[in-house]
């Protein structure tokens, strides 16, 4: 080992107090993007982030917009003849609801067990601050970086990065680059790596059925007015057959097919179907015949009923016939399931259901994903799997996530860059749920992985 690869791992290790400083001052930022009202907010930790970038050395450190909501740029581009990573991760948080079941306040981080607990400590903010401080410690120690290196990092990523397609599009040139890497992630446990080659794709729906003009009586127009509650029972139950498959014309046309080595992985990532009910709250699991639990959570698609509005549902009993019924739908996609395609095939089926004495509307929500999946045989994928079996001792399980990340997708469409998703929090961390929390061994852990990815990216520089 070199005096210089010595160097950068010292510097991190005589600031790591400070770094944690750093943390809990970004952790405070209450940068909700779901709430309007915490706009101001996510500005103001845009600013934050600028400002550490600038920093720590990098050049051209700029808050955009896209939409109404900021992003950072910033880079450094002094490593002739090696590739240009884009460092990607994301600011917003989720919101806290419900406040009373959080152990500390939300927004004060509290470290315990060696644990810092606030909002966006796993999602996102402890995550993206690593790569922050490890590109700190290269040109500190170093002067310079093993690569040419972009940072983007965004404010809208929780409500799926609407503005997103638009932006990124039109920021091409600026944005041009061999490869992304995405803070945006999490490993497999303490002792065990992931590398998450593929995300699942979204699209998403709502149909409201409506009758007559107002409530009714049920007893004195009952069995002459069709109810809409009724109705749209009957809309929902024809969106899948029998054995849980979707029942949609055209649903699946585009999936591809299962491959043995991508099943052979899936089945080879530890899996206590008994854990795993006991901790959903299940007696039985249920879902796509001819596949796994593993299988249909991450690499099938599916279509979920997410939520159901209609007529009275408070105490006792109000007889009336509802005037209305509307349901929220979303689909799980898979490559090469396109989410527009998809939308409509869903939104023509329930239309053209035959339902006497009500009106049908579907509409199909802005919310939307493409699926993702990375080549295994790409070569910044294999840096990332030969850094991880070095941290770790052991390879890293493959996995396919049953979330999105709408923007990888998009890099490769419009950057023709592949994605490595490389994050050190854990699923356990609580992100969208109360108590949400960062391991710091983790958030050590990952200045050491993101430096040796660097050097590794930086040796293969001509496969890329």
């Amino acid at each position: 080992m070199d005096d210089g690869m010595r160097d950068w791992r010292a510097y991190l290790a005589d600031h790591q107090m400070e770094f944690l400083e750093q943390l809990k001052e970004f952790l405070r930022i209450p940068s909700i993007s779901a709430d309007p009202a915490r706009l101001p907010d996510v500005d103001r930790a845009a600013a934050w982030v600028a400002a550490r970038v600038s920093a720590a050395g990098l050049e051209h450190v700029e808050v955009l917009r896209a939409g109404r909501y900021p992003m950072v740029y910033a880079d450094w581009l002094h490593a002739p003849g090696r590739p240009t990573v884009l460092i990607y991760g994301h600011f917003d948080v989720q919101p806290v609801d419900p406040v009373d079941a959080w152990t500390h306040p939300p927004f004060e981080p509290t470290i315990v067990d060696d644990r810092i607990y606030a909002r966006g400590a796993s999602d996102d903010k402890g995550n993206m601050l690593v790569p922050i401080l490890v590109l700190e410690a290269f040109l500190r120690t170093r002067g310079a970086l093993p690569v040419n290196v972009k940072l983007l990092f965004e404010g809208q990523e929780e409500i799926l990065s609407p503005d997103l397609p638009a932006f990124v599009a039109a920021a091409r040139e600026r944005l041009s680059c061999d490869m992304v890497v995405s803070a945006d992630g999490w490993q497999w446990s303490e002792t065990e790596a992931d590398l998450r080659v593929g995300l699942r794709g979204l699209c998403a729906l709502e149909v409201t059925v409506r009758g007559p003009a107002t409530e009714l009586h049920s007893g004195s127009h009952g069995g002459a007015v069709a109810n809409p509650a009724q109705a749209l029972v009957r809309l929902l139950a024809s969106l899948h057959g029998d054995t849980g498959r979707v029942a949609v014309p055209g649903f699946y046309d585009e999936v591809l097919p299962l491959d043995e080595t991508a099943r052979s992985q899936i089945a080879a990532v530890p899996f206590d179907e008994a854990a795993y009910r006991a901790r959903v709250g299940v007696s039985a699991l249920a879902g796509e015949p001819g596949f796994s639990p593993r299988e249909r959570i991450g690499v099938r698609p599916t279509l979920e009923i997410n939520g159901i509005t209609s007529g009275y549902a408070g105490s006792g009993v109000k007889t009336i016939i509802p005037a209305q019924a509307s349901a929220k739908i979303t689909c799980r996609l898979v490559p090469d399931q396109a989410p527009a395609v998809i939308a409509e095939r869903v939104r023509a089926h329930l239309a053209a259901q035959a339902l006497p004495g009500v009106e049908v509307e579907v509409q199909v929500l802005p919310n939307a994903a493409r699926p993702y999946l990375i080549p295994m045989d790409h070569p910044a994928n294999q840096a990332a799997a030969e850094v991880l079996t070095e941290l770790y001792g052991r390879a890293p399980y493959y996995t396919r996530s049953g979330g999105s990340i709408a923007i990888l997708d998009l890099f490769r469409q419009e950057l023709d860059a592949f994605t490595v998703i490389y994050g050190f929090g854990l699923p356990d961390e609580n992100f969208h749920a109360p108590d949400e929390f960062l391991r710091l061994s983790g958030f050590r852990l990952g200045q050491e992985g993101y430096g040796r990815l660097l050097e590794r990216i930086a040796e293969i520089s001509g496969s890329l």
